[in-house]
């Protein structure tokens, strides 16, 4: 069974950062794609960032130097580095693994960013 929790959330002014983790476990972690989403409030749930197990990695235009994706593959770990943060990142963040057919989700992590 996969698991997956999120941390690191809270509360920032613009322009600051936060730094997201997602542990992961029942998952053969080293061949798993690693994604970050969010969904903010009256919005649509949205990739943000993934990482393959080569460690390549995608991000959406908005996030585009502003983020950083990356993966501990010995803690089973992810992490989402988020720089300058803006008023539009305001989101519940999901750490996401598609694995063996299935989408599993985090319980996500809250991120407010306050002007």
């Amino acid at each position: 069974q996969v698991r997956l929790v999120e941390s690191g959330g809270g509360l920032v002014q613009a322009g600051g950062s936060l730094r997201l983790s997602c542990a992961a476990s029942g998952v053969n972690f080293k061949i798993a794609t690693m994604g970050w989403f969010r969904q903010g409030p009256g919005k649509q749930r949205e990739g943000v960032a993934t990482i393959t197990s080569g460690g390549s990695t995608n991000y959406t235009d908005s996030v585009k130097g502003r983020f950083t994706i990356s993966r501990d593959n010995a803690w089973n770990k992810v992490y989402l580095q988020m720089n300058s943060l803006e008023l539009e990142d305001t989101a519940v963040y999901y750490c996401n693994t598609y694995y063996y057919g299935k989408n599993n989700w985090g319980q996500g992590t809250q991120v407010t960013v306050s002007s």
